[in-house]
């Protein structure tokens, strides 16, 4: 009577051996090779924790910047910047709170450091206050104009574009480029303070827009529709983009 590996192609046999040793020797050199610091947790854990406790301390949180500067503290706690840690602006603030006069934390003085969150970002969310550093105050520090603890501008922003860059800069190749914002939404004063709580209009019927493009309208340049069959019930922006409409 054959024997069962007989019955089976040599290569499969040699194959089904290899693999064999294969697994063998695996189990052999994870048993016996590896130290058991590599493979029991709890050992991984604790050199962890003695490795990261041995780091020396740099950051003081910002529970201590307050035991010194209750006023500052204060201030910003009322300021957009009030989710901000001292110390993100500041550096590691460790060294300053054992030796408050012989170590001074740094406060950014350049215009390199406002702009990394606040250069213009089509990502960031809208009403998140942007700005050109190119073209906007050009040369001067932030904080000639800006409180950082409170930062506020010292006028409210009177253009769109402030917060709606890239509206604005498609608008500007637009066949709406002549148009003020104003002329199509009507901007509650406290949208400027509060962008996302509060909300401009925008044209709710095709009348409006009729007031330029209806056959029967007065207003000279513009493409004429008749509103009574053009578009059927849809508002004229559910088809054509407003800010950059397009045209036969």
């Amino acid at each position: 009577m054959k024997k069962p590996f007989q019955k089976l192609p040599e290569s499969v046999v040699r194959l089904v051996t290899v693999f064999a040793v294969f697994i063998v020797g695996t189990i052999v050199v994870v048993k016996f090779a590896i130290p058991p610091r590599f493979k029991d947790t709890k050992i991984q854990w604790a050199d962890t924790i003695k490795q990261e406790t041995a780091k020396p301390v740099q950051y003081a949180g910002a529970v201590a910047c307050a035991d010194c500067h209750e006023e500052v503290v204060a201030q910003k706690r009322k300021g957009y910047h009030r989710d901000l840690s001292c110390e993100t602006c500041h550096g590691p603030a460790k060294a300053h709170t054992d030796d408050p006069d012989k170590v001074k934390p740094p406060a950014p003085r350049d215009r390199k450091f406002c702009p990394v969150c606040h250069t213009f970002n089509p990502s960031r969310p809208r009403g998140y206050p942007m700005i050109n550093p190119v073209a906007h105050n050009p040369m001067k520090p932030c904080f000639t104009c800006h409180e950082p603890h409170d930062p506020k501008p010292p006028t409210v922003p009177r253009e769109c574009s402030a917060c709606h860059g890239e509206i604005a800069r498609t608008l500007s190749v637009s066949h709406h480029v002549q148009l003020k914002c104003t002329s199509c939404h009507t901007v509650p004063a406290q949208h400027r303070v509060s962008p996302r709580v509060i909300r401009p209009s925008k044209p709710t019927s095709r009348d409006f827009c009729g007031k330029c493009h209806a056959k029967d309208s007065t207003f000279k340049g513009s493409p004429k529709i008749d509103l009574a069959s053009h578009g059927e019930k849809y508002v004229c922006w559910q088809c054509h983009y407003p800010h950059l409409p397009e045209v036969e």
